[in-house]
């Protein structure tokens, strides 16, 4: 699978832009996707904010991760915009039979496919080789157009996963660390 997704954000948004980033718990089947990827074309249609159209880009990324964008230097998203959002999502949560709001569910690229862990077993995944520093990790929390480009897909050792994994021993030192 090509992991390169950055020709599909729209050049003519701010890089201020707001984004928001549901993870699947499980891959969309493809005739999902085509009915989410319709559900989404619709809504950003029709996303308005105090009767304003918002500026707004959604697509299905990876058959597992929806983004939705608004460029706020064209129209502030209030809180009713935001929260007609968050029903579409809960819309494809029932409708599909997944769960898209578990913020515990980390996402990985591990030997080309796009692998979930629950946060809870990180450290064991960590110790046993699933992932390691260099495995690349879904950084959900991007909340710009800027940072969807530049921080979504890191390595683990550039995300804030790094600060939960156990710090390695330099060469030369011993398991605690001191010099050997």
């Amino acid at each position: 699978m090509d992991f390169e997704y950055r020709h599909l954000i729209p050049e003519d948004f701010d890089g201020s832009s707001r984004v928001w980033i549901y993870q699947s718990n499980r891959l969309f089947f493809i005739s999902e996707a085509l009915q989410i990827e319709a559900m989404l074309q619709e809504f950003v249609q029709d996303w308005n904010s105090h009767g304003t159209p918002v500026k707004g880009y959604a697509n299905l990324l990876f058959g597992q991760f929806v983004v939705l964008m608004a460029d706020e230097t064209a129209t502030g998203v209030s809180g009713c915009s935001t929260d007609s959002s968050v029903r579409l999502i809960k819309q494809m949560e029932e409708t599909f039979q997944v769960d898209m709001f578990n913020r515990q569910n980390l996402a990985f690229l591990v030997k080309d496919k796009i692998q979930t862990l629950p946060y809870a077993q990180l450290l064991y995944g960590f110790e046993n080789g699933f992932i390691n520093e260099d495995t690349v990790y879904f950084n959900n929390l991007a909340a710009t157009k800027d940072a969807l480009l530049t921080e979504w897909m890191v390595p683990v050792k550039n995300s804030w996963l790094m600060q939960r994994l156990p710090k390695k021993p330099h060469a030369g030192a011993g398991e605690d660390g001191t010099a050997v």
